[in-house]
Protein backbone atom coordinates (compact mmCIF):
# COMPACT_ATOMS: atom_id res chain seq x y z
CA UNK A 1 0.00 0.00 0.00
CA UNK A 2 1.35 3.48 -0.76
CA UNK A 3 1.76 6.25 1.57
CA UNK A 4 -1.04 8.18 0.31
CA UNK A 5 -3.38 5.83 0.85
CA UNK A 6 -2.22 4.67 4.45
CA UNK A 7 -3.14 8.34 5.03
CA UNK A 8 -6.68 8.39 3.48
CA UNK A 9 -7.36 5.13 5.96
CA UNK A 10 -6.13 6.65 9.51
CA UNK A 11 -8.07 10.07 8.54
CA UNK A 12 -11.53 7.94 7.80
CA UNK A 13 -11.17 5.79 10.66
CA UNK A 14 -10.42 9.46 13.37
CA UNK A 15 -13.43 10.67 11.78
CA UNK A 16 -15.54 7.72 12.21
CA UNK A 17 -14.12 7.32 15.68
CA UNK A 18 -15.55 11.07 16.47
CA UNK A 19 -18.80 10.25 15.04
CA UNK A 20 -19.69 7.55 17.35
CA UNK A 21 -18.19 9.36 20.34
CA UNK A 22 -20.91 12.38 19.42
CA UNK A 23 -23.87 10.04 18.71
CA UNK A 24 -23.24 8.53 22.41
CA UNK A 25 -23.13 12.05 23.99
CA UNK A 26 -26.11 12.53 22.40
CA UNK A 27 -27.88 9.81 23.86
CA UNK A 28 -27.05 10.24 27.68
CA UNK A 29 -30.06 11.61 29.31
CA UNK A 30 -30.12 15.27 30.47
CA UNK A 31 -28.47 16.15 33.56
CA UNK A 32 -31.71 17.07 36.15
CA UNK A 33 -32.33 20.58 37.43
CA UNK A 34 -31.94 21.33 40.58
CA UNK A 35 -35.12 21.20 42.96
CA UNK A 36 -36.79 24.38 43.61
CA UNK A 37 -35.68 25.78 47.50
CA UNK A 38 -37.82 24.89 49.86
CA UNK A 39 -40.24 28.16 51.03
CA UNK A 40 -39.33 30.56 53.78
CA UNK A 41 -40.90 29.40 57.44
CA UNK A 42 -43.74 31.84 58.07
CA UNK A 43 -43.90 33.38 61.78
CA UNK A 44 -46.07 31.75 63.93
CA UNK A 45 -49.43 33.99 64.54
CA UNK A 46 -49.79 32.41 67.82
CA UNK A 47 -48.33 34.59 70.67
CA UNK A 48 -45.81 31.92 73.00
CA UNK A 49 -47.46 30.54 75.50
CA UNK A 50 -47.14 31.61 79.32
CA UNK A 51 -45.84 29.46 82.31
CA UNK A 52 -49.62 28.15 82.77
CA UNK A 53 -49.69 27.61 79.37
CA UNK A 54 -52.33 30.04 77.66
CA UNK A 55 -51.31 32.57 74.94
CA UNK A 56 -49.80 35.51 76.00
CA UNK A 57 -52.93 38.29 75.10
CA UNK A 58 -52.77 41.97 73.70
CA UNK A 59 -53.55 44.07 76.89
CA UNK A 60 -56.75 45.89 75.27
CA UNK A 61 -57.29 49.61 76.06
CA UNK A 62 -59.44 50.42 78.80
CA UNK A 63 -62.80 51.46 76.75
CA UNK A 64 -65.10 54.53 77.84
CA UNK A 65 -68.56 54.76 79.21
CA UNK A 66 -70.27 57.94 78.13
CA UNK A 67 -72.66 59.72 80.18
CA UNK A 68 -73.71 62.35 77.71
CA UNK A 69 -74.63 66.15 78.08
CA UNK A 70 -77.57 66.90 79.85
CA UNK A 71 -78.13 64.36 82.11
CA UNK A 72 -79.52 65.34 85.65
CA UNK A 73 -77.49 64.91 89.12
CA UNK A 74 -79.37 65.53 92.33
CA UNK A 75 -77.07 66.90 95.02
CA UNK A 76 -77.51 67.66 98.52
CA UNK A 77 -74.97 70.96 99.59
CA UNK A 78 -72.49 69.70 102.78
CA UNK A 79 -71.81 73.52 103.56
CA UNK A 80 -74.10 76.29 104.31
CA UNK A 81 -73.70 79.47 101.72
CA UNK A 82 -74.82 83.28 101.89
CA UNK A 83 -74.09 86.06 100.32
CA UNK A 84 -73.53 88.05 103.36
CA UNK A 85 -70.17 86.47 103.04
CA UNK A 86 -69.30 84.53 100.00
CA UNK A 87 -66.94 85.56 96.92
CA UNK A 88 -65.77 84.38 93.92
CA UNK A 89 -63.43 81.43 94.60
CA UNK A 90 -65.34 79.98 97.82
CA UNK A 91 -65.47 75.91 97.08
CA UNK A 92 -68.65 74.13 97.61
CA UNK A 93 -69.12 70.58 98.57
CA UNK A 94 -71.86 68.25 97.89
CA UNK A 95 -73.23 64.50 97.42
CA UNK A 96 -74.63 62.36 94.76
CA UNK A 97 -78.18 61.60 95.98
CA UNK A 98 -79.59 58.87 93.88
CA UNK A 99 -77.11 56.35 91.12
CA UNK A 100 -77.07 57.47 87.88
CA UNK A 101 -77.07 54.14 85.42
CA UNK A 102 -76.11 53.79 81.66
CA UNK A 103 -76.41 50.87 79.36
CA UNK A 104 -77.53 48.70 82.49
CA UNK A 105 -74.83 49.53 85.09
CA UNK A 106 -74.30 51.50 87.74
CA UNK A 107 -71.78 54.65 86.61
CA UNK A 108 -72.19 57.02 89.55
CA UNK A 109 -73.18 55.30 92.81
CA UNK A 110 -75.25 57.21 95.85
CA UNK A 111 -72.72 58.91 97.73
CA UNK A 112 -70.42 60.00 95.10
CA UNK A 113 -68.46 63.28 96.31
CA UNK A 114 -68.78 66.45 94.06
CA UNK A 115 -67.01 69.54 94.55
CA UNK A 116 -67.33 73.54 93.27
CA UNK A 117 -66.61 76.64 92.92
CA UNK A 118 -68.72 80.38 93.49
CA UNK A 119 -68.17 81.97 90.48
CA UNK A 120 -70.21 85.19 91.55
CA UNK A 121 -71.70 86.30 94.40
CA UNK A 122 -74.18 89.64 94.90
CA UNK A 123 -75.68 91.05 97.96
CA UNK A 124 -79.13 92.51 97.44
CA UNK A 125 -80.07 95.70 97.38
CA UNK A 126 -81.08 98.51 99.57
CA UNK A 127 -84.40 99.34 97.36
CA UNK A 128 -84.49 96.41 94.87
CA UNK A 129 -82.81 93.66 94.07
CA UNK A 130 -81.84 90.13 95.55
CA UNK A 131 -79.18 88.36 96.53
CA UNK A 132 -77.08 86.57 93.80
CA UNK A 133 -75.13 83.67 93.40
CA UNK A 134 -73.53 81.82 90.38
CA UNK A 135 -71.91 78.40 90.84
CA UNK A 136 -70.23 75.90 88.90
CA UNK A 137 -69.43 72.17 89.75
CA UNK A 138 -66.27 70.55 88.27
CA UNK A 139 -64.96 67.65 89.64
CA UNK A 140 -66.41 64.25 91.10
CA UNK A 141 -64.44 61.57 93.09
CA UNK A 142 -66.50 58.19 93.09
CA UNK A 143 -66.71 56.00 96.32
CA UNK A 144 -63.59 53.97 95.00
CA UNK A 145 -61.36 57.22 94.52
CA UNK A 146 -61.84 57.44 91.22
CA UNK A 147 -61.64 61.14 90.46
CA UNK A 148 -63.16 62.93 87.40
CA UNK A 149 -62.94 66.25 85.80
CA UNK A 150 -67.02 67.49 84.41
CA UNK A 151 -68.90 70.22 84.22
CA UNK A 152 -72.49 71.15 85.66
CA UNK A 153 -74.55 73.46 86.43
CA UNK A 154 -77.44 74.13 88.86
CA UNK A 155 -81.23 73.69 87.55
CA UNK A 156 -83.04 73.44 90.56
CA UNK A 157 -82.65 74.50 94.46
CA UNK A 158 -84.57 73.18 97.37
CA UNK A 159 -83.45 75.46 99.96
CA UNK A 160 -86.39 76.15 102.28
CA UNK A 161 -87.13 79.39 101.07
CA UNK A 162 -88.40 80.79 97.80
CA UNK A 163 -85.12 81.04 96.00
CA UNK A 164 -84.98 80.21 92.04
CA UNK A 165 -82.62 79.58 89.57
CA UNK A 166 -82.55 81.02 86.05
CA UNK A 167 -79.62 80.59 83.56
CA UNK A 168 -75.91 79.91 83.58
CA UNK A 169 -76.79 78.24 87.05
CA UNK A 170 -77.28 81.60 88.69
CA UNK A 171 -79.21 81.25 92.17
CA UNK A 172 -81.52 84.27 93.08
CA UNK A 173 -82.49 84.64 96.29
CA UNK A 174 -85.89 85.98 97.05
CA UNK A 175 -87.35 89.53 97.93
CA UNK A 176 -89.08 90.73 100.73
CA UNK A 177 -92.02 92.89 99.57
CA UNK A 178 -94.62 91.31 101.82
CA UNK A 179 -92.53 92.34 104.85
CA UNK A 180 -91.83 95.81 103.30
CA UNK A 181 -95.30 96.62 103.20
CA UNK A 182 -95.96 95.18 106.38
CA UNK A 183 -92.92 97.57 108.13
CA UNK A 184 -94.83 100.82 106.50
CA UNK A 185 -98.11 99.62 107.45
CA UNK A 186 -96.83 98.83 110.96
CA UNK A 187 -95.03 101.79 111.55
CA UNK A 188 -97.76 104.09 109.75
CA UNK A 189 -100.47 102.30 112.55
CA UNK A 190 -97.83 102.72 115.39
CA UNK A 191 -97.52 106.84 114.41
CA UNK A 192 -101.50 107.23 114.24
CA UNK A 193 -101.63 106.35 117.64
CA UNK A 194 -98.91 108.29 119.39
CA UNK A 195 -100.22 111.41 116.98
CA UNK A 196 -104.33 110.41 118.27
CA UNK A 197 -102.82 110.19 122.01
CA UNK A 198 -100.69 113.56 121.60
CA UNK A 199 -102.84 115.25 119.49
CA UNK A 200 -106.42 114.12 120.91
CA UNK A 201 -107.82 114.74 117.69
CA UNK A 202 -108.05 113.28 114.03
CA UNK A 203 -106.03 116.01 112.80
CA UNK A 204 -103.12 114.06 115.41
CA UNK A 205 -103.65 110.70 114.26
CA UNK A 206 -103.19 112.04 110.45
CA UNK A 207 -99.85 113.52 111.13
CA UNK A 208 -98.79 110.61 113.67
CA UNK A 209 -99.90 108.46 110.67
CA UNK A 210 -97.38 109.83 107.85
CA UNK A 211 -94.51 110.38 110.39
CA UNK A 212 -94.63 106.59 110.84
CA UNK A 213 -95.33 105.74 107.12
CA UNK A 214 -91.49 107.64 106.59
CA UNK A 215 -89.97 105.85 109.53
CA UNK A 216 -91.27 102.92 107.88
CA UNK A 217 -90.52 103.82 104.41
CA UNK A 218 -86.86 105.13 106.27
CA UNK A 219 -86.25 101.61 107.46
CA UNK A 220 -86.98 99.47 103.96
CA UNK A 221 -84.90 102.29 102.19
CA UNK A 222 -81.84 102.18 104.49
CA UNK A 223 -81.94 98.72 105.34
CA UNK A 224 -80.95 95.48 102.54
CA UNK A 225 -82.93 93.00 101.33
CA UNK A 226 -83.00 89.20 102.17
CA UNK A 227 -79.76 87.66 102.10
CA UNK A 228 -79.81 84.48 99.65
CA UNK A 229 -79.08 81.64 101.92
CA UNK A 230 -78.65 77.80 100.72
CA UNK A 231 -78.67 76.29 104.19
CA UNK A 232 -76.41 72.50 104.72
CA UNK A 233 -78.91 69.87 103.67
CA UNK A 234 -80.01 72.35 100.56
CA UNK A 235 -80.84 69.83 97.97
CA UNK A 236 -79.49 71.23 94.12
CA UNK A 237 -80.19 69.77 91.03
CA UNK A 238 -77.22 69.91 88.15
CA UNK A 239 -77.14 69.12 84.61
CA UNK A 240 -74.16 68.07 82.82
CA UNK A 241 -73.52 70.49 80.27
CA UNK A 242 -71.09 68.60 77.98
CA UNK A 243 -70.51 64.98 77.59
CA UNK A 244 -68.84 62.89 80.63
CA UNK A 245 -66.16 59.82 79.87
CA UNK A 246 -65.44 57.18 82.19
CA UNK A 247 -62.83 54.97 82.43
CA UNK A 248 -64.99 51.11 81.81
CA UNK A 249 -62.08 49.45 84.04
CA UNK A 250 -63.08 52.00 87.08
CA UNK A 251 -66.94 52.05 87.21
CA UNK A 252 -67.91 48.26 87.96
CA UNK A 253 -69.85 48.96 90.75
CA UNK A 254 -72.49 46.69 91.65
CA UNK A 255 -73.80 48.46 94.98
CA UNK A 256 -76.01 51.33 94.50
CA UNK A 257 -74.35 53.04 97.27
CA UNK A 258 -76.07 55.49 100.26
CA UNK A 259 -76.14 58.94 100.64
CA UNK A 260 -75.39 60.80 103.40
CA UNK A 261 -78.53 61.36 106.17
CA UNK A 262 -78.65 64.94 106.08
CA UNK A 263 -81.43 66.58 106.91
CA UNK A 264 -83.27 69.30 104.91
CA UNK A 265 -83.78 73.01 105.39
CA UNK A 266 -86.68 74.29 107.03
CA UNK A 267 -89.38 76.68 105.51
CA UNK A 268 -88.27 80.27 106.39
CA UNK A 269 -90.00 83.83 105.27
CA UNK A 270 -87.14 86.38 103.97
CA UNK A 271 -86.49 88.92 106.44
CA UNK A 272 -84.74 92.21 105.72
CA UNK A 273 -81.66 92.74 107.17
CA UNK A 274 -81.54 94.47 110.42
CA UNK A 275 -78.62 96.74 110.39
CA UNK A 276 -78.13 99.07 107.03
CA UNK A 277 -75.06 97.33 105.70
Amino acid sequence: MNPAASQRSLLAALLFSLALAGAAVAQQPATPEAPPAPPAPQADPTPPAQPNGSPAAEKPRASKVLVPAGTKLPLVLHNSITTRNAKPGDSIYLETLFPIVQDNRIVIPAGSYVQGEILEAKRPGHVKGRGELRVRLNSMILPNGYMVNFNAIPTNAGTGGNESVEEEGKIKGDSDKAGDVGTVVKTTGIGAGIGSIAGRSAKGAGIGAGAGAAVGLATVLFTRGPELELPRGTTLDVVLDRNLYLDADKVQFTDPGRASTLAGPPNREPSRNRIPF
